[in-house]
């Protein structure tokens, strides 16, 4: 319970097969299952032995409002009708006019993130064969705690919400990462005016990785970004390089 997993297939005629387990733990363990995506991928799995009754289809095209808002009312009701959590299978789709860009995309995986975390939904998000290149997949995987299947090489980094305020970054965030670096931090100011990040387990952030988090911080009006945790190099870094002057709203703290 509350993890989120990103699952990038090669096959998608797997998916039903390889997604089982899921389902029938979700039945074992008294979780309502709640499948996202468009019909036609989803129907060998609602076409498996264990789908219970009680499962829940979302379709993104058909439902009104955001995908995270619809995971977030099905776990609220699966709580009230006696349901341990929900589980919860997201089918991403690259390619044609309806899938969404990439910001919109990172801004709902940090949304069901945050479900995972602090409602205990468990969210693995299947992403099928299509279009996507390297740097899109590497973009997602940085916001997954967990990753599955055979993908890219993995990002230097991880951004994952970590308690009701804040995030938690992992690893390395130089050159090869600035970019999807800034991407995440940009959908994550869409949640909220004040972002506080826990740098703990940072290892390193070079000058690319900061200008990234300065541009983020830039990006949009009224947006504050505290870093806590933040070991003495990246403090002393940051202050060389001229950064902490108030016209950039981030604060750097040991």
């Amino acid at each position: 319970m509350g993890d989120h997993v990103c699952w990038v297939i090669d096959d998608a005629r797997g998916l039903a097969t390889d997604s089982a387990p899921f389902v029938a733990d979700g039945a074992l363990f008294g979780d309502r299952i709640v499948l996202v995506g468009a019909p036609g991928p989803l129907a060998e799995v609602r076409k498996l032995r264990a789908f219970p009754s009680s499962a829940v289809v979302i379709d993104p095209f058909d439902t009104a409002g955001s995908i995270v808002s619809a995971v977030d009312q099905e776990l609220k009701r699966a709580s009230r009708e006696g349901f341990r959590s929900v589980r919860v299978l997201a089918c991403r789709q690259s390619g044609g006019d309806a899938a969404p860009g990439m910001p919109a995309l990172l801004d709902s995986e940090l949304g069901l993130d945050e479900v995972a975390a602090l409602g205990g939904a468990t969210v693995v998000c299947a992403y099928l064969p299509g279009t996507w290149d390297a740097a899109e997949l590497e973009q997602v995987m940085c916001v997954h705690p967990q990753t599955l299947g055979n993908r890219p090489e993995l990002p230097g980094f991880h951004m994952f919400r970590s308690g009701s305020e804040g995030w938690k970054v992992t690893g390395v965030i130089d050159s090869d990462g600035a970019h999807a670096f800034g991407s995440v931090l940009r959908a994550a100011a869409l949640h909220t005016p004040a972002i506080r990040l826990c740098f703990e387990d940072v290892e390193l952030i070079d000058a690319t990785g900061m200008r990234a988090l300065v541009d983020a911080a830039l990006h949009l009006p009224d947006r504050t970004i505290t870093v806590e945790g933040a070991n003495r190099i990246v403090r002393l870094s940051w202050q060389l390089s001229g950064y902490s002057v108030p016209e950039i709203p981030v604060e750097v703290l040991g």
